[in-house]
C-alpha cells in the first residue's frame, strides 16, 4: 500500500486532517505534515524545498521510517512540481484547491472520465447571414468555432436576398469551415450547393430532387413537424439512392408540442437503427427564459440516449449567447455518461453555471476553530449557510452582506482597504444567496458561462485587480514573505 504525505500550513492543519481521517477505505496510508507557515495558500515549490528534507519520510515509531511513495501539496501551490519530483524522487501533486474537495479529487483520480471524445457534431447557425458582409460572416464564424461549432450554418429569412450566398459559402470554406446552407428556397440550397456547401437544410419529399443536382448532404425534414409519414418516405428514398442524408423529425418548443416531437425522435431511432438524425435544439433553448446550460444538459442527454449526430443551435437572444459553448461541454459530458453507463455526476462543473454542488465547505464551527488562531490583523473572508465571516486578530463576525458588516469592519481611514474588502464583501455576498463557492481573492466561478483565462501554476502569482490599481494592501502577513512566520 501507498503512503501519501500532504503539506500543509497551521490554519488548515486540523482541518486537512478531519477530512482525511473521515474518508473511508482510501488505499494509502497518509500523513499530514505543517512546514511551517501559517496560510497554505501560499506555499511554493521553492519553499518546499528549503523546508523538506530528501527523503520524504514518516516516522511510525521509535526507529521505523516509511518512505513517501507520493507528497500532494495544496491546490494553489506555485512553482515547479516537476522539478519537486525529481528532486525527491517521488511524483509530488497539486491536490484540490479546497481541501474539503480531497474525497471528490480521489474518486476522480481513481476513475478519470475522458471528455475529449464527442460524437455529436455542432451545426452553429448564422440566422442573419443574409444582412452581414462576408468578411463579418466568417469573423463571426471564427467565434463559434472557436466554441466548439463543427459546421457553420449560413441561415437566412424567407423572401429576402441573399444576394453575396456563393460569396460567403466559398470565404468559409477557405477558413477551411464545413458549410451548411439553411434554406426553405430551393433556388438558395442550390446556389449554395454550387458554391461548394457540404450540407443542405432542409429538403422534404416533394424537394429531394435538389440532392440530384448538388453534391451537399441534405437533412430531410417531413412536409410537417407531424408528418412523419412523408420524413419516412423521404428516409428511404435517399436509402435506395444509396446517397447520404440526415433525418430531423423536428423539435417543437414549448409548450406547442416539445414533448411530442421527442416521442417523434424516438420513434425515428426506433424505425432507423443506423439513420444519422439530426435534433435542431434552437426552438428550445431561445424561446424558453431559462438558463440554456441546464437545457442543453438534458436536451444533449436525450440526444446521447438516442445517437443523435449532430444538433442545429443557434445564439441569437442574449440569454443564449453561451448555448455553442454549453452545447460543446453539454455533448462531451453526456457522451461520456452514455458510454461508461453512470450518471452525468462528477465529470466537470462546466453547465453549473448558477449554483455549486458543494458551495459552502466549512461550517460555522469550523471557521470559528480557524478565526480563533488568527493572530495578525488582516482580515479572512469565509462563507457558510449561516453568512458571512470575517475574521481577524480582534475576533469573528458574522453577518448577510457587505452593508451589515461594514460598521464593524472600521475602515473609514483606510479607502484601499475599505475599496479591497467591498469588492470581496459583494462577491462573498453573491456566493451566499446564489449557493455558489466562495474563496477570497479568487472570482467566482460561473462555469462555461464566462471565459476564465487559464492559472499557469508553474508560475509567480499575478497581482489581483486591486493590486494591480494600488487599492488594496495584502491579505495575510505571509503576502509578503512567502516563507512565512514559524
Amino acid at each position: 500500500m501507498d503512503h501519501v504525505v500532504f503539506l500543509t500550513g497551521r490554519l488548515a492543519q486540523p482541518s486537512l486532517l478531519r477530512v482525511l481521517s473521515g474518508i473511508e477505505a482510501l488505499p494509502f496510508t497518509w500523513e499530514v505534515r505543517e512546514i511551517g507557515l501559517q496560510v497554505a495558500a501560499l506555499m511554493t515549490a521553492d519553499l518546499i524545498c528549503r523546508r523538506v528534507p530528501v527523503p520524504v519520510v514518516t516516522q511510525i515509531d521509535e526507529g521505523t521510517q516509511r518512505r513517501a511513495d507520493r507528497v500532494i501539496v495544496p491546490g494553489r501551490c506555485r512553482g515547479d512540481l516537476d522539478a519537486l519530483t525529481a528532486h525527491y524522487g517521488v511524483p509530488v501533486l497539486r491536490g484540490p484547491e479546497e481541501l474539503k474537495d480531497l474525497p471528490r479529487y480521489f474518486n476522480r483520480a481513481a476513475k478519470p472520465i475522458d471528455l475529449t471524445e464527442y460524437e455529436v457534431a455542432i451545426f452553429a447557425e448564422i440566422v442573419d447571414a443574409h444582412a452581414l458582409g462576408v468578411d463579418q460572416i466568417v469573423e463571426r464564424a471564427r467565434s463559434l468555432a472557436a466554441d466548439g461549432a463543427n459546421v457553420i450554418d449560413l441561415g437566412s429569412l424567407p423572401d429576402t436576398r441573399f444576394d453575396h450566398l456563393e460569396d460567403s459559402v466559398r470565404a468559409l470554406k477557405a477558413e477551411g469551415y464545413a458549410v451548411s446552407v439553411d434554406s426553405l428556397n430551393t433556388d438558395e440550397l442550390l446556389r449554395g450547393g454550387r458554391a461548394g456547401a457540404d450540407y443542405l437544410l432542409s429538403l422534404t419529399l416533394d424537394t429531394l430532387w435538389v440532392a440530384d443536382e448538388v453534391p451537399s448532404t441534405p437533412i430531410l425534414i417531413g412536409r410537417s413537424p407531424t408528418d412523419e409519414a412523408s420524413l419516412h418516405q423521404a428516409i428511404e428514398a435517399m436509402q435506395a439512392k444509396g446517397k447520404p442524408f440526415l433525418a430531423d423529425a423536428i423539435l417543437d418548443p414549448i409548450p406547442f408540442g416539445m414533448t411530442a416531437a421527442i416521442v417523434r425522435y424516438h420513434r425515428l431511432r426506433e424505425r432507423y437503427p443506423d439513420v444519422a438524425i439530426m435534433m435542431g435544439v434552437g426552438n428550445v433553448t431561445e424561446l424558453t427564459e431559462a438558463d440554456t446550460s441546464g437545457i442543453n444538459a438534458v436536451l444533449f442527454g436525450i440526444c446521447a440516449e438516442l445517437n443523435v449526430a449532430a444538433v442545429l443551435t443557434t445564439q441569437v437572444s442574449q440569454h443564449a449567447r453561451r448555448a455553442v459553448r454549453e452545447a460543446d461541454w453539454a455533448r462531451r459530458i453526456m457522451h461520456a455518461a452514455a458510454r461508461h453507463q453512470t450518471l452525468p455526476k462528477g465529470m466537470n462543473d462546466a453547465l453549473m453555471t448558477v449554483h455549486a454542488k458543494h458551495p459552502f465547505p466549512d461550517s460555522p464551527e469550523e471557521i470559528a476553530a480557524t478565526a480563533a488562531q488568527v493572530r495578525d490583523p488582516n482580515f479572512r473572508i469565509q462563507v457558510s449557510p449561516q453568512g458571512l465571516h470575517v475574521y481577524n486578530r480582534d475576533g469573528l463576525r458574522l453577518g448577510q452582506g457587505a452593508f451589515e458588516l461594514w460598521p464593524q469592519l472600521k475602515l473609514d481611514d483606510d479607502a484601499s482597504h475599505a475599496f479591497y474588502m467591498g469588492v470581496e464583501l459583494a462577491h462573498a455576498e453573491i456566493a451566499l444567496q446564489l449557493g455558489k463557492r466562495y474563496v477570497q481573492d479568487q472570482p467566482l466561478d460561473w462555469g462555461c458561462a464566462v471565459e476564465r483565462t487559464p492559472v499557469d501554476l508553474a508560475g509567480w502569482c499575478a497581482p489581483g485587480t486591486t493590486m494591480r490599481t494600488g487599492t488594496a494592501r495584502a491579505k495575510p502577513d505571509e503576502a509578503n514573505d512567502p516563507i512565512g512566520k514559524p
